[in-house]
Formats: C-alpha cells, structure tokens, sequence
C-alpha cells in the first residue's frame, strides 16, 4: 500500500507541475511569436539578447525559493522550527528585486549593448529592458511563493497560479501589441504584470486552514539564506546557466552568420524552454516527495520516486524528439512572419540536432534537484556545473570552430550526454552508501 501511495502521490505532483511548468515557458514563448509578429526578425534578436537578464532574475528568485522552500519541508516533517524560512526568502528576494529595478531603469541601452546589440537591435531592445527589469521584485516574490505554497502540500494552487498567470500574460501580449500598438513594450509590460496574478492565487493558499507557512517578521539572516542557498544552487545555476548558454551562443553565432543566425537560434531556444519546463516539472514534483521519504529515512519510497521519476523523463524526451523531428519546419515558420528561408533553413536544422539532447538533459535535472532535495548539495553543484558552464561552453567553442553552424549545434547534446556520465557516477556512489 505503501508504494501506491507513492506512486500515485508521484503521479499527482509530476503531472500538475509539469503543466505548471510549460504554462510559466509559455510567455516567452508566446512574446517570441507576437513579437515575430508584430515586429519581425529583429525583435526576436533583440528578445534573444535580452532572455539571459531573465535567466539570471529567476535563477536569483528560484535559488533562495526552492533552497528556502526544501529547507522548510524537510523541518516540517522532522518536526523542526521552520517559521523564519518564508519571511527570509521574502527580504532578501526583495533586496535583489531592487537592485536589478534600478540597474535596468538605469541602464537599460548599455545592457542591450552589452549583450551584443547592434545600434538598431539596442533601439528595439531597451524599452522592453528597461519596462521587465522595472518588476524584478514580482517575478521574484512570484518565484518563493509558489515554491513554498507547492511544499506546503498545495500543488494544485501552485499549477493553477502558474499557468494562470501564463495565460494572462498571452492575452494581454495581444491585446497590448496589437489593438493598443504598443509593440515591444506591451509584450514586456504584458510579461512584468503576469506575476501579480501568480502571487495573487498563492494567497488563496496563504488564507486557508491548510496553510503552515509562517508569515511573522524576524530578523533577516545571511547565515540561513547561505544554508538555504546551498539546496537552490542546482536551481539557480540551471537558470542563470541559459543565460550564460545564450549569451555565448549569440556570440558565436553572430560572428558565423549574423543577426538571422540569431534569430534562427532565437526560435531553437524558446522552443527549448518549453522542453526544459517539461523536465523541470517533473524534476519539481517530485522535489516535495523526496524531501518529505528522506527526511523520514523511508528508503522503499524514496528509491519508488526516483525510480519513477527517472522513467518518466526518458518517456517524455523520447515524445518531444519525434514530434521536433516531425514538425521543425512548421514549428520555425510559425516564428518567421517575414518568411526569410535563410532563417527556417538554419532553425529547423538546429531544432533536429539540438534536440537530441534532451534524452540526457531531462535526467540531469531530475537527477540535479533529486539531490538538492536530499541534501546533497556538492553533487547537484556539480551537475549543473557542468552542464550549465564548463562542458557547454567548451563544446560550442571547439565545436563552433570545427563544424560551423552544425557544432554549435551539436554542443548542447554532447554537453549533456558527458554530464549524464558525472550523474551517473554521483547517483551510484549514493546508492553504495546505502542512502536509497
């Protein structure tokens, strides 16, 4: 009975937050195609440049959220104190949501620049800089609280803030950049206003009997947000790590091609996200799980929820695969309103190829926060390391310069499978322990 119970626990949580999760990719995704629209290839440059200030926001938000978030579950079922984790998470999220407020209503022209924006594309690129970065602090707060809400046994809150807020944002990119003409900057104020809706529903939560998360003041701690940090390190670098990823890649692929280069990979990297959030659902259901098995010492099901896990994300590469290899060229044209071959050709080229990765990438985030979740902060580091800076960046360089075009993008799926081999290795040494 005890397996079932997890196992349907398992099926609950996954699937819930694998909706969540391409609901939260969708407004990326759904920016890149009104503003494919509405703009044309130089919009998506632009937002392609701009996606990396993005990554490093939510990896700064989901580090200290799920670090937080995991430390409380885990005092929850060990019959901790955990009161002080909520309110800790919300200060300092708060401080660094201002310091990126300031630099992007500062500096939003030399950012774009900085991130390798021609005259025009920096003229397309700064006021939608300038209008996300101004609601860096929302997207933050949005971040903890459904981390927390999530890990307080409300799963379905946590999907429903999620994807609503996903979809209020897709309306009101229509509804901003076209009945109101107001072109770039509607798809970045339409995208900055979707964390209200998100941190609005949490509250539903907050407001129940059901709720545990303590919302009492207490004295900010670096101390405690280092040892929260430290199980949110694998969040963060798999967020901050595509900025990184996408700020090397343009870099190449501007010197190999130029500006529909960029666009082409534009489109191949918001497909991705849709991708990633797949894997990052199932890898954040099944967080809680972890936690809760392990902070009880209850080995059975704790190897069942990695087990499960693991098949899960094997199945889902397989599906998303063949679908890009069935539909790449119908997939870049949706995001080529100007009908420019050069960028379809390079597009669904890069979809077939880079994708192919995914059959090791999924297992490495499940496998990353798997660990985080156990406490096992130096494997999780190493993970995402790796994947996210030493061999991704190594391979698109080398590659790059061997293959042209078809190495950069055959980087990504040789980055991941060389990971796969280090996650490997740290998931059989735990298992040696006997720790599963």
């Amino acid at each position: 009975m005890k397996s079932k119970g997890a196992s349907s626990e398992f099926a609950k949580y996954v699937s819930q937050n694998v909706f969540a999760m391409i609901g939260m990719s969708c407004y990326i995704l759904a920016d890149t195609f009104f503003i494919s629209k509405a703009v044309g290839a130089n919009g998506i440059t632009a937002l392609n440049l701009v996606l990396p200030l993005y990554n490093l926001i939510f990896a700064i938000g989901s580090m200290i959220g799920v670090g937080s978030a995991i430390k409380f579950a885990i005092a929850k079922n060990q019959k901790e104190s955990n009161k002080h984790y909520f309110f800790n998470a919300m200060f300092f999220t708060t401080v660094f949501g201002m310091i990126f407020m300031a630099i992007g209503i500062l500096a939003p022209e030399k950012l774009v620049e900085l991130l390798g924006g021609s005259r025009e594309i920096v003229a397309v690129g700064a006021p939608y800089t300038k209008i996300f970065m101004s609601f860096a602090p929302l997207f933050m707060w949005n971040y903890v609280c459904n981390a927390f809400v999530r890990n307080d046994g409300s799963p379905s809150i946590a999907m429903t803030a999620t994807v609503l807020s996903s979809l209020f944002n897709i309306v009101m990119d229509w509804v901003l950049m076209f009945p109101l003409k107001m072109g770039m900057q509607g798809a970045a104020l339409a995208t900055a206003l979707s964390p209200v809706v998100g941190c609005a529903i949490c509250c539903f939560h907050f407001a129940s009997k059901k709720n545990t998360i303590c919302f009492k003041p207490c004295v900010p701690s670096i101390i405690k947000l280092f040892n929260c940090a430290k199980l949110g390190v694998s969040a963060f670098v798999g967020e901050f790590s595509s900025g990184v990823i996408t700020v090397a890649f343009n870099m190449v692929i501007l010197k190999l091609v130029g500006n529909i280069g960029v666009a082409s990979y534009g489109v191949v990297a918001n497909i991705s996200l849709v991708a990633v959030s797949v894997f990052n659902g199932v890898a954040q259901g099944s967080q809680p799980l972890i936690s809760k098995y392990y902070a009880k010492g209850d080995k059975k099901d704790l190897e069942k929820i990695i087990t499960l896990g693991t098949v899960t994300c094997l199945c889902l590469a397989g599906i998303i695969i063949a679908v890009i290899n069935i539909f790449a060229a119908p997939i870049a044209n949706v995001f080529n309103s100007e009908h420019i071959e050069e960028l379809t050709a390079y597009a669904v080229k890069g979809l077939r190829i880079y994708f192919v990765g995914f059959i090791f990438a999924g297992l490495n985030i499940f496998l990353s926060l798997a660990f985080s979740s156990m406490s096992k902060a130096i494997p999780a580091f190493v993970i995402s390391i790796m994947r996210g800076f030493v061999v991704i960046l190594a391979s698109v360089f080398l590659l790059a310069y061997l293959f042209n075009m078809t190495g950069v993008w055959l980087a990504f799926p040789l980055a991941e499978a060389i990971t796969f081999i280090i996650s490997l290795a740290f998931l059989a040494n735990i298992k040696k322990k006997n720790e599963i």
